[in-house]
């Protein structure tokens, strides 16, 4: 190994000292700090931004733990790839789980990017950090670090669909479902990415030419916005341009059931009136009071459905925004037991909007607040918010496009990417957010929790991202294996996931 520059370590020690520690795999600096736990050790995240000129940005923020005086954590972020991906703009990612972990080898993860050029390109990513080399040409060379990961590379891309990606998700590590605007949902096998299944949902019928249509003159509004697949593998959700309504579908068969139309009295609720499109954007599945539930985005609200499809409640009482993004997250406190497993997990809806919020809502049917002047024909209330993050109180008044959230122990990782171009990474306490959600009082408007920890400047227009908290190197890494031991895709799926084939 190289030797330093310097002639004395960070912390003071001879030179001597600092050299004779090279030979062993712990680096000096760290033999101080404690023992690596949930709440006292460097976590890292990999984060994967796509941009509307096609561009595909990987970065790792890596999570340093509060010393001295320091009341928070500090994020030093690194550059791991930038690429022209696409020729138009990236409409959408996904990460597959990680790969089974094999004594002596390292993890992988699959990264799929949907664009408007249709087409989906996949990339293999390493699951672990990327180690730390002390002569890297590349660290200096740019004004910011730059921590090249060798395993990451290139898989090849999929053209299924004939019109733009619109959505993208691995409901495991074997299959891949994409949605596009051409109304198909495509299923794809990760063993050798065949073409295994395609779903044709219906074409909207012409009525009208609502705000927003961008179909051709003498054409229909077409396409899938989004699908979310249920736990199960059994049942999806999809919303589709210029329908008024969501589509459950049974995917053991293929079939769709009857659709789920929207009441005029609720679209007029949450703003969509005649002249707007009243359509779905976003749909995702959620798990409350041990029910299943299902949430579908419009235009400035979310509204929240039960299993049989009556309107449970909604996201956005007063305050009308775009909404941009939804997702449900679950929370769980570490130590539980199968006992308490109820108890201490809690399941929570965010929406990140226009006016640059995440917002997180409890749809708990005890945390339903009802609306004045409204008729319980519809929506019986609206969720109660139990927090915030962004908005003026950090800074940020530009839209939140897109936005992952991570749980790593005590902590909750929210990243969020802006179309100006910000990457922002807040952490919340875990005990503090079930703390907040189990006091809520009738007027609360959302408590002022967590802290934003890093800003992370990327000079371009945000569309969509991706993250996953990376894992510790296995025992017995080395970097010379980077490509030598793969064997083709028939090589990297597991048997684990057989059963969804049927």
């Amino acid at each position: 190994m190289a030797k330093r520059k310097r002639n004395t370590a960070s912390n003071g020690e001879p030179a001597s000292e600092l050299e004779a520690s090279k030979k062993t795999k712990a680096v000096d600096t760290k033999s101080t700090t404690p023992k690596p736990t949930s709440t006292t050790s460097t976590e890292t995240l990999q984060i994967v931004v796509g941009f509307y000129d096609g561009v595909l940005h990987g970065l790792t923020a890596q999570i340093h733990p509060p010393t001295g005086k320091q009341k928070k954590q500090s994020v030093e972020f690194a550059d791991t790839f930038l690429l022209t991906a696409h020729t138009k703009a990236i409409r959408c990612l996904a990460v597959s789980p990680v790969s089974n972990p094999i004594p002596g080898q390292t993890q992988k993860v699959i990264l799929a990017s949907g664009s408007n050029d249709s087409k989906i390109n996949l990339y293999d990513l390493s699951a672990h950090p990327p180690k730390e080399q002390d002569e890297d040409p590349l660290k200096f060379a740019a004004p910011r670090p730059i921590k090249e990961n060798k395993r990451n590379r290139e898989l090849g891309n999929l053209e299924h669909h004939a019109s733009a990606v619109t959505a993208l998700d691995f409901p495991t590590r074997g299959k891949l479902m994409s949605a596009s605007e051409d109304s198909t949902v495509a299923v794809t096998r990760t063993r050798d990415w065949a073409l295994i299944g395609t779903i044709k949902a219906p074409i909207a019928k012409a009525e009208g030419r609502p705000s927003g249509d961008t179909a051709a003159h003498d054409g229909t509004p077409q396409g899938v916005n989004d699908f979310a697949v249920h736990p199960s593998m059994k049942l999806m959700m999809s919303v589709s341009k210029g329908e008024r309504k969501v589509r459950p579908w049974n995917l053991m068969t293929g079939k769709r059931a009857k659709a789920l139309n929207y009441e005029r009295e609720l679209l007029q609720q949450i703003g969509e009136g005649k002249y707007t499109s009243g359509e779905g954007k976003r749909v995702a599945w959620g798990h409350v009071d041990g029910d299943d539930e299902f949430a579908v985005g419009f235009d400035r609200d979310v509204v929240v459905f039960r299993m049989a499809g009556e309107p449970k409640c909604r996201i956005l009482s007063s305050t009308r925004t775009k909404i941009h993004q939804v997702r449900y997250i679950s929370i769980s406190a570490e130590g539980a037991s199968e006992a308490d497993a109820d108890s201490s997990e809690h399941s929570l809806l965010a929406v990140s909007t226009e006016d640059g919020r995440i917002i997180f809502a409890s749809t708990r049917e005890a945390h339903l607040t009802p609306i004045e002047g409204v008729k319980n024909t519809m929506a019986p209330g609206t969720a109660r918010t139990v927090c915030e993050l962004g908005g003026k109180a950090d800074g940020v008044t530009g839209r939140i496009k897109d936005f992952v959230v991570l749980q790593s122990g005590k902590t909750l990782y929210v990243v969020g990417g802006s179309s100006d171009g910000q990457i922002r990474l807040w952490a919340i306490g875990v005990e503090e957010l079930r703390g907040a959600l189990t006091s809520l009082a009738a007027a609360d408007g959302g408590q002022p929790l967590g802290a934003l920890i890093g800003t992370y400047g990327t000079e371009n227009r945000v569309m969509c991202m991706a993250a996953y908290l990376m894992i510790p190197h296995p025992d017995g890494d080395e970097e010379q294996d980077d490509f030598e031991d793969f064997e083709g895709l028939d090589a990297e799926e597991e048997d684990d996931d057989d059963s969804s084939d049927e």
